[in-house]
């Protein structure tokens, strides 16, 4: 048998307390959790974000709002002949292949291939990108047609 040590018997009355984890955020939220709140009695807030979930801020790129807009269908601005045999005449010059105009341009050789062939519709930024890497002026005569 256990023996007994000399002394008097004491006991501590300090208090211990048991801290219960706080809930994250991501966990408030889960609908099983809200779920069970509602069930338990307790308060439940929901807020709505001014704006929260919806894209109204982005808007459909300009041709296609002029198409909404328009009554009757109507073709898209291509790229005019002169622009086309300005692109190809300076890439030749250069002797260069579409595949690595479209690679210094970083572009895929078919937007070459397009606006060569005048299929494309123009974009002002690609347009830019050619001058430079060709070394002719393209966007002042697709204003003039």
């Amino acid at each position: 048998m256990p023996s007994r040590t000399n002394g008097p018997i004491t006991q501590d009355w300090t208090p211990v307390v048991i801290h219960k984890r706080l809930q994250k955020a991501s966990e408030a939220r889960d609908p099983k959790a809200v779920n069970a709140a509602i069930r338990a009695g307790a308060q439940v807030q929901s807020i709505k974000k001014f704006e929260g979930g919806s894209n109204k801020k982005a808007q459909p790129p300009l041709n296609t709002r002029k198409l909404d807009e328009e009554t009757e269908p109507a073709a898209l601005q291509k790229v005019p002949a002169e622009i086309r045999h300005a692109i190809q005449k300076a890439r030749l010059d250069q002797k260069l292949s579409q595949a690595e105009l479209g690679k210094r341009i970083n572009e895929r050789a078919q937007v070459i291939q397009e606006y060569e062939s005048g299929k494309a519709i123009p974009n002002q930024a690609i347009l830019s990108k050619l001058e430079k890497v060709l070394g002719v002026k393209l966007r002042g005569k697709l204003n003039s047609h």
